[in-house]
């Protein structure tokens, strides 16, 4: 069996259901992408296994919008931002999907998901759809599903995929693995500049901006030139692009209009060395990796003998009568 034929027999027939849902989402209703960002998200076996359909059914008509990751701190402001920046493509003829995440209580599991009231104005556009999903206690600020729905959200032919993450740390960091253009937010008076050096979240971004300038242009000037000075002490993360250090006031729309020219300007600059197209496969073939590695750590989970051994073994750990590399080894044995 030669390539087109292997995948050919991995793609079966969708139902009517999941026809009206692929049909729906090409056709640009926000229903059908709602109803199936939703299928996407559900833990039911049944679902994942529609799911999967769906989106290879989709998998052709994606690829075609840019996809922005937004980062940082919580009260930095990236709702306020992102609404400004919503409304200001809107206004140049794009449409508009922003995939938010908020953080799951470790208490309760719950989410406020109220990123919707945040961004009052730009919900109620039709050019733009505003997806909340809980982050599930995810690593890396973003939710389990988010590149999946980006997937569908392109689809549906938006032009701009925004991706906000929770209030994220430095460590934080997978939303640059899903997105072309990684913005990291920032506020004056963050910190010094052996803070603005240090390595992880600040090492990785394509694009810095200090928002709420206009509260302290003074602090604001200040910080953008202690992060410039601590950028040229980082690696950058592509040879073909020097990260620009912007100032901004989301709440007064001052500045969003810059921002946006530089995210076109980096994407031009990418695209001309080869390197916008490389990063994206190499995104999905991490990607791939990493459904490896969740679908593994799942079947372990659920194997019949781990879940006869497993608490046994886990009241031995806790209670020094075993190591935790004895216990695993064993564990991982019935493998």
């Amino acid at each position: 069996m030669n390539m087109p034929e292997f995948l050919s027999a991995m793609q079966p027939e969708l139902d009517a259901a999941d026809r009206n849902l692929v049909d729906g989402v090409l056709a640009r209703q926000l229903r059908p992408l709602a109803k199936t960002i939703t299928l996407i998200e559900s833990q039911r076996e049944d679902h994942k296994q529609r799911a999967q359909r769906v989106l290879e059914a989709l998998l052709p008509h994606t690829g075609g919008a840019m996809r922005v990751g937004i980062s940082g701190v919580p009260g930095v402001g990236k709702s306020t931002f992102i609404e400004a920046l919503g409304l200001y493509l809107i206004e140049q003829g794009l449409r508009v999907a922003v995939l938010a995440v908020d953080p799951s209580s470790s208490v309760t599991g719950g989410s406020i998901l109220g990123d919707k009231t945040r961004m009052e104005l730009l919900s109620q556009n039709p050019a733009a759809f505003i997806r909340p999903s809980p982050s599930a206690c995810s690593l890396g600020g973003v939710a389990e599903k988010t590149r999946e729905s980006m997937l569908v959200c392109e689809a549906a032919g938006f032009d701009v995929i925004i991706i906000e993450t929770v209030g994220v740390g430095q460590s934080e960091t997978a939303v640059a693995g899903m997105a072309d253009i990684f913005c990291l937010l920032q506020l004056p008076n963050a910190g010094d500049d052996l803070q603005a050096i240090k390595k992880g979240i600040m090492e990785i971004a394509d694009l810095i901006v200090i928002n709420k300038a206009d509260i302290d242009p003074s602090a604001a000037m200040r910080a953008k030139s202690q992060i410039k000075t601590a950028l040229h002490m980082l690696r950058p993360a592509s040879p073909n692009w020097t990260v620009p250090v912007l100032t901004l006031s989301a709440l007064k729309k001052g500045g969003v209009a810059e921002f946006w020219n530089t995210v076109t300007d980096y994407r031009k600059a990418l695209t001309a060395s080869g390197e916008f197209d490389a990063k994206r496969r190499h995104q999905a073939l991490a990607w791939m990796w990493e459904l490896i590695d969740s679908g593994l750590r799942s079947r372990f989970r659920s194997h019949p003998q781990v879940k006869q051994e497993l608490p046994a073994l886990a009241r031995a750990v806790e209670e020094g009568s075993t190591t935790p590399s004895i216990a695993a080894l064993r564990l991982l044995g019935h493998l």
